[in-house]
């Protein structure tokens, strides 16, 4: 499923991948986090997790994360992540429709 929102063009921003994130985190880990909120560094998530994490934001926003950009540390907060996927969509191109 890939993401198409608001403006027409499939663009897609920061606090709508943000809030999107809240709630796929809300809904898996049962307790509503921080934009800033070390996931990890709570005990909220585990690595394990993390690739689930992985594969949500990769199908979810048409975007590849391999390589160097499997560190934790991308993972690490909602603000993090969103980082991690606006660059990877820029960097792939994705700023229209897949």
């Amino acid at each position: 499923m890939t993401v198409e929102q608001n403006t027409g063009t499939g663009a897609i921003g920061a606090p709508d991948i943000e809030k999107a994130l809240l709630a796929f985190l809300d809904g898996h880990i049962k307790t509503s986090v921080a934009p800033d909120q070390d996931l990890f560094g709570s005990g909220l998530v585990t690595s394990m997790f993390a690739m689930q994490l992985v594969v949500h934001l990769e199908e979810t926003y048409d975007i590849a994360i391999v390589g160097p950009e499997l560190k934790l540390d991308n993972f690490r907060t909602v603000q993090r992540m969103t980082e991690l996927v606006l660059r990877l969509r820029e960097q792939e191109g994705v700023t229209q429709g897949a």
